[in-house]
Parts: structure tokens; C-alpha cells; sequence
């Protein structure tokens, strides 16, 4: 296999994560009428995926630092169709939880072991592009995710829109499995117990510590903007439909066509500079979903994906590049903080929203942002500043 065709492997694993992941949030509107139930309620949707996540991730890494990697990834990507089938047959709110959440106990084993196979099988220069690539492939997957559901829904009802995803998933499984080698420089753990002392090495280091919370804020602010906006486009005045809402998510592929020039960035500027001009850049995108205008709240969204993707993909390639032994649990904590972060950010701003509305919510990520840039500027360090 070439080096290119492990590459398209690896955006596929992205792809197949973030497909089913946000798969629902154009939909909240339509799913919070027919349900009945009123936003914030809606939205536990929305954290039962990613609170599974969080509670397996790390855990996962441990597993697979033992099993491999390969195998593990077409396994989990095969398994992740059957609750997102289950989620389009579900009769009730509370069943759609239940499925999103056993959806999210298997995509741990895509993403966490995906990228520990960009640190194992790549040489480390070309760890933060391969990890660029990687967050195209979730880019693009996050934005299918939303768009292919956000018209079917419009066409032939949310069931059906759902179910679609779930062939998708089995396609993408196919093609990861046909384009990636089985990996060659992978060492196995010796066991649970050292994994597992591994792991506790990992949550206490302070080079791997700041990058944790950067990944916190950076699913925060994304499933708050991304989720909230749906609310605040289907109201009055603008009054969008599913598909409408599907097609906001367009702003995903500035995000992707951007993100593979990390490795050039982060070589040119550093990591700590790179990051600081993103989160303010960020800040702007933020303030301009306030205005009145769609086109500015676009470009706002745009600003939002554009700079969230990037700043994942640096933290990410951080973590693979900075953990030299047992890359898959330092990656499954960081996506465990990462999901958690998520979590906070479907349920927190809900509040906000409930109390001040959109302008309330936008605040919540502005002061998220703030914190991250704290962080990035005092605690961040690039390798030859270590």
C-alpha cells in the first residue's frame, strides 16, 4: 500500500466517526416537535453520545495498546451501524438516548486507535499533517453528517434520514479496511496493569495536561454553537426548515479544506503562536453570530468550524507526538476530556439559553475561549522550547 491510500484510510476512520456522532443536531428542531419536549431537553441527544465517549475512551486506549490497532478500527466502524439503526426505529425520546449512548461506547476504538496509528506508522514530521488529514476526514464527516440527514428529512422523514447513516458506516468500514496495512511499527503493551499505569502516567503529565483542557474547550464551544444555532435559525424571524439547517453546516468545508496545512503552519509559527492567533480569530467568528444578518452569522459559523478543526488537529498531533509509549491511552484521555468537554457544551449553554437566549449562549462560548487562550499562553510550550 502507498503512503497516500493509508491516508485516505485514515480521513475514512475520521469520516465514520463524526458521520454519526453529530448526525442529529440539524435535526433537534424537527426531533423537539414531534417529541414534544422543548430544547434543552432535546439535547441529552446530543450528550448521551458524547458522555459514553468520554467514559470509554481511555479505556479503550488501554485495550487497544494490547490487541493492535487495524482490526480494532474495522471492528468498532462495523459495530457503530446498529445503534445508529436503532436510532432511526427508536419511538421515543428516551430510547433515542439509550442508542446514542450505546453508539458512543463504540466509536472510541475508531478515532483514539486511528490516531495512535498516525503516531506509531508515520515518521514524526509528518504526524501533524497526517493528523490534518485526519481531521478533514472528520470535517468532512461531521458536515455529511448533517447535510444528508438535514434533506432527507425534508424528503422521506428523520427515520429514514438516520438509517441512511447506518449504510454509510458499513461502506466506510470496507474502505478502511482495504486501504490501511496492518501496522507494522506497533509495540504491545505488556499488559492491563502496565496500560493501566501507563494511563495514570499520561493524566499527570504536564506537557500532555494543557493540551487535555485546549480539547475540553474546542468540543465545548463546537457542540454549544452547533447545536444552539439550529434553535436560533428555526425561530423567528429566520424560520429555517431541516434542510436549511443541514445545509449551515456547508461552513464545515472551509474547515476542511484548511486543516491539512497544519503541519505547514504549526512548522512556521509553532504550535503556542499558531494556536493564540486561532482562538482570537475564533473570538471574532463568535461575535459575529450575535449580528442580525445570515450572511454574517455564516461567516461567523465559518470562523467557528475553520478554527475549532484546527486547533483539534494541533492539540491532537500534540498529544500522539509528545506521548512516545502507549499513544493509544494518552489519546483515548484526551478524547475522554475532549467528550466530557462536549458533554458540558450540549447541557451548560442549554441553561444559558434558557435564561438569555442566543445572545446568552454565544457569552458561554466567549468566556470558554478565553480560558483556552489562557491556558495555550501559559502553560503550552513548543518542542524546542521543552
Amino acid at each position: 500500500m502507498t503512503l497516500d491510500t493509508r491516508r485516505v484510510g485514515i480521513a475514512l476512520a475520521g469520516f465514520c466517526s463524526f458521520l454519526n456522532l453529530y448526525a442529529p443536531q440539524a435535526l433537534l428542531p424537527a426531533l423537539a416537535h414531534d417529541f414534544r419536549v422543548t430544547a434543552a431537553e432535546i439535547s441529552a441527544v446530543m450528550t448521551a453520545g458524547t458522555i459514553s465517549i468520554a467514559l470509554t475512551a481511555p479505556f479503550t486506549g488501554v485495550v487497544t495498546d494490547m490487541l493492535g490497532r487495524k482490526r480494532v478500527i474495522v471492528v468498532a466502524m462495523v459495530l457503530v451501524a446498529l445503534p445508529t439503526l436503532m436510532v432511526a426505529l427508536s419511538g421515543s425520546v428516551q430510547e433515542i438516548v439509550f442508542w446514542r449512548f450505546v453508539q458512543g461506547l463504540a466509536l472510541p476504538p475508531v478515532f483514539a486507535t486511528a490516531l495512535a496509528y498516525v503516531g506509531d506508522e508515520f515518521p514524526p514530521a509528518e504526524v501533524p499533517g497526517v493528523a490534518g488529514i485526519y481531521m478533514m476526514g472528520s470535517s468532512l464527516g461531521g458536515f455529511s453528517g448533517r447535510l444528508i440527514p438535514g434533506i432527507l428529512t425534508d424528503l422521506v422523514g428523520w427515520r429514514w434520514a438516520i438509517g441512511s447513516l447506518a449504510l454509510l458506516s458499513l461502506l466506510c468500514a470496507v474502505g478502511f479496511g482495504l486501504a490501511l496495512d496492518k501496522e507494522r511499527h506497533f509495540v504491545r503493551s505488556e499488559g492491563l496493569k502496565a496500560s493501566l499505569r501507563q494511563m495514570m502516567r499520561h493524566l499527570v503529565d504536564p506537557r500532555l495536561i494543557p493540551l487535555y483542557a485546549v480539547g475540553f474547550g474546542v468540543l465545548f464551544n463546537f457542540i454549544a454553537v452547533f447545536t444552539y444555532v439550529n434553535f436560533h435559525l428555526a425561530g423567528p424571524p429566520y424560520g429555517f426548515s431541516p434542510s436549511m439547517l443541514g445545509l449551515i453546516f456547508l461552513t464545515y468545508l472551509v474547515g476542511s479544506a484548511t486543516v491539512p496545512s497544519i503541519g505547514r503552519a504549526v512548522a512556521r509559527f509553532g504550535r503556542r503562536r499558531f494556536v493564540l492567533g486561532l482562538l482570537i480569530l475564533w473570538g471574532i467568528g463568535a461575535l459575529l453570530l450575535l449580528t442580525p444578518a445570515v450572511w454574517s452569522i455564516l461567516i461567523g459559523l465559518t470562523l467557528c468550524a475553520t478554527c475549532g478543526m484546527m486547533c483539534q488537529g494541533v492539540s491532537t498531533g500534540a498529544v500522539t507526538a509528545t506521548a512516545k509509549e502507549g499513544r493509544s491511552s494518552a489519546v483515548g484521555l484526551y478524547m475522554t476530556v475532549f467528550y466530557v468537554g462536549g458533554s458540558a457544551g450540549a447541557s451548560l449553554p442549554g441553561l444559558a439559553w434558557a435564561y438569555g437566549g442566543w445572545p446568552a449562549t454565544v457569552a458561554m462560548v466567549l468566556a470558554v475561549i478565553t480560558a483556552m487562550a489562557t491556558v495555550v499562553a501559559l502553560f503550552w510550550r513548543d518542542p524546542k522550547a521543552a
